[in-house]
């Protein structure tokens, strides 16, 4: 097996494959990120072939580590990259519990933290991404980590997976190329692309956040904003975490103080700069 040892936040990670192309993809999506303290992973996450065969003739992969999922579909040994980042996602989703995670990204400026939950395709990704770009630090792509004793978001600044339009988008805006996994084309989400958050978001990672505003991008219609009530906010967390029944009595009170402290609208947006002017928008009335 080849691997890779790597800290996100609070997570340490143990990558491996037996094939070192993924293996060499990831590292270089991951340079500059810190290893563990210690040396020491504390989460593998990693991914395999699903019999001998599939090793060698038309190679597949499945992802694997520490937690699995039964009736995973096999993917072509060309979307290693993809299927590492899914292996490390997964793991997170199903053994974390020191954390109330969120499926959600999370930008941050002056210590104060702008949530943006959505599911796949709502274009919070790309705009947390553009955000990042432009005066604001990184705190989450795919999960958000809430601290179950201070309500502080711990930062994991993974790297950003961006899909179809967004790449180019974002090949526009950042000018370091090196940040930039592979393309990665015929996925299940069609052309996808990895950015590595800035040195700055990586710097800085732990270096918790206070949540001050919620907000539920959409991606594709024109402009729009509407407001949601304390009761669907608090539902749609709830769908949107993926250990939250777990957490018991601590989930619940974490998230209800959330829920009532955390304005939350949900708006629309046609393009990223006008997302991010929204956005920008909804922090000044909230004097973020």
């Amino acid at each position: 097996m080849h691997g890779l040892i790597l800290r996100v936040g609070p997570v340490c990670f143990r990558l491996a494959s037996p094939w070192r192309a993924p293996m060499d993809a990831a590292a270089a999506l991951y340079a500059g990120y810190p290893s563990p303290p210690d040396g020491i992973a504390t989460v593998t996450a990693r991914i395999d072939a699903p019999s001998p065969l599939r090793r060698w003739i038309r190679p597949q992969v499945v992802v694997e580590g520490d937690h699995r999922l039964d009736g995973t579909v096999p993917m072509a040994l060309r979307h290693g990259l993809l299927a590492l980042e899914m292996a490390m996602n997964m793991q997170v989703a199903l053994g974390e519990r020191r954390y109330l995670l969120l499926h959600a990204a999370a930008v941050e400026r002056g210590g104060r933290a702008v949530i943006l939950p959505g599911e796949s395709g709502s274009g919070k990704s790309t705009l947390a991404a553009l955000l990042g770009e432009t005066g604001w630090r990184l705190l989450a792509d795919e999960f958000v980590l809430i601290d179950l004793a201070s309500g502080l978001i711990q930062p994991f600044p993974r790297a950003i997976s961006l899909k179809n339009e967004s790449i180019a988008a974002m090949e526009a805006v950042v000018a370091d190329g090196s940040r930039f996994g592979p393309h990665l084309s015929g996925t299940p989400k069609g052309e996808l692309r990895h950015l590595r958050p800035t040195p700055d978001a990586i710097a800085r990672m732990d270096e918790p956040a206070e949540p001050a505003l919620i907000l539920f991008p959409t991606f594709g219609p024109a402009a729009a904003v509407e407001g949601v009530s304390r009761s669907e906010l608090f539902a749609r967390m709830t769908e949107g975490s993926t250990n939250y029944s777990d957490l018991g009595e601590a989930g619940f009170v974490r998230l209800s103080q959330l829920v009532q402290e955390a304005p939350a609208v949900r708006f629309s947006y046609p393009d990223g700069p006008t997302g991010a002017a929204i956005v920008e928008q909804f922090c000044a009335e909230a004097g973020l």
